[in-house]
This record gives C-alpha cells, structure tokens and sequence, in this order.
C-alpha cells in the first residue's frame, strides 16, 4: 500500500471516532439546534485528532504522524 494512501486511512481513522464521540457527547448533554453539534465536533476533532503527512526525502516518501498528545513528530515508516 502507498504511503498516501496509508496516510489517507489513518487519518480517517484518527478523526471519526473522536468526531463521533464528540457528536453524540453534544446530542446526549447538550439541547443545540441541528448544525451546531457537527460544527462543534468537528472543530473539538480537528484540534484532539492525530494528523498523518507523507513527506517526500531522498527520493522515498516516508509517513510522519503529529499529534497533540504527544511531543515533536513521530516517524511511521
């Protein structure tokens, strides 16, 4: 599999459990009119997700993941 493509899946991966979380959380506690729980949830996701980049350096593409729980960038491959 690609890297991109790696990247791409993990991302997903990454954001629709927190955006889901995050939704239900806010439908569940909170009595918000109809676009303002996607909104919200998506903004919460977009600063708590794990972010995945391929970044190309002599000539192999290698899959870094930053994330706000952890410290600096982590290389995947």
């Amino acid at each position: 599999m690609k890297p991109k493509t790696k990247a791409l899946i993990y991302n997903f991966l990454g954001f629709a459990p927190i955006f889901f979380v995050s939704y239900m959380l806010l439908i569940v506690f909170t009595e918000l009119e109809r676009p303002w729980p996607a909104i919200i949830s998506a903004v919460v996701t977009f600063v708590l997700a794990p972010k995945f980049q391929v970044v190309n350096s002599h000539g192999k593409d290698r899959l870094f993941m930053k994330w706000i729980f952890r410290k600096g960038v982590k290389e995947l491959s």
